[in-house]
């Protein structure tokens, strides 16, 4: 598949009959690259603010342990929490990922990657499982990420159905330690669009951190109008 005929992919899916995911769907934006031995410790942070208060402002905490069991598959898992104001931090929800990296880098026009993901929130034992289609495409300095995803909901408390999300990022080559980006969610209660900045320091041994901090402001009603993204991976072999 070329890289135009993913975007038409996208606009197409975006127009059928699916709806979009629901929830506040800001967070990782994932590249399909698997590194044998690898092992990791991520932890994620997403704190929303809504100016007239209409959406619930709060911080959104993932802690998670991955690694790679070859050099095309790599297995995460997480424990999701969440603290809104006037209430303790508590976990909502668990999720494992697993991802399979399709083709070599620079092998094709495009870098390929599946992402499966199953997630079971406690309180209301609400089950998601969701594929996302992950392409990267470079040139010169540039690199486009794209995470396409398709998502099946099924709980007592809610209507089982399909939805699908999107999650794109523009970044610009400069240097390893800072790498500034733009980045953009579209789900069915979140439209956004924001910069953001990666890094990457290396710890020596095969050890390094990665980094990621951005903000995103929502565009439409239904997503706060800040919404402050951190994460950091521990990578160790």
């Amino acid at each position: 598949m070329t890289f135009n005929r993913f975007i038409a992919v996208i606009f197409v899916i975006s127009l059928s009959p699916l709806t979009l995911a629901d929830g506040n769907s800001i967070g990782k934006i994932y590249h399909p690259y698997v590194q044998l031995l690898e092992k990791e410790i991520e932890y994620a942070m997403l704190y929303q603010r809504d100016n007239d208060m209409a959406i619930e402002s709060g911080f959104r905490h993932q802690l998670g342990y991955g690694q790679a069991f070859s050099d095309t598959f790599f297995v995460e898992a997480y424990i999701i929490a969440e603290d809104n104001y006037g209430e303790s931090s508590k976990i909502e929800a668990f999720e494992l990922e697993l991802k399979w990296q399709l083709t070599e880098q620079g092998e094709l026009d495009n870098d390929w990657g599946l992402l499966f993901e199953l997630e079971n929130e406690r309180e209301d034992n609400i089950w998601e499982a969701s594929t996302t289609l992950i392409a990267l495409h470079e040139w010169e300095k540039w690199i486009l990420t794209n995470n396409l995803s398709v998502i099946y909901e099924a709980g007592s408390t809610i209507d089982n159905e399909f939805e699908v999300a999107y999650a794109g990022q523009l970044r610009y080559r400069n240097i390893a330690s800072f790498e500034p980006a733009i980045e953009l969610f579209q789900s069915q209660d979140t439209s956004a669009i924001g910069p953001t900045a990666t890094g990457l320091l290396r710890l020596g041994g095969g050890k390094k951190l990665l980094w990621e901090f951005g903000v995103l402001i929502g565009v439409n009603a239904d997503t706060p109008n800040t919404n402050w993204k951190l994460n950091l991976e521990y990578e160790f072999q």
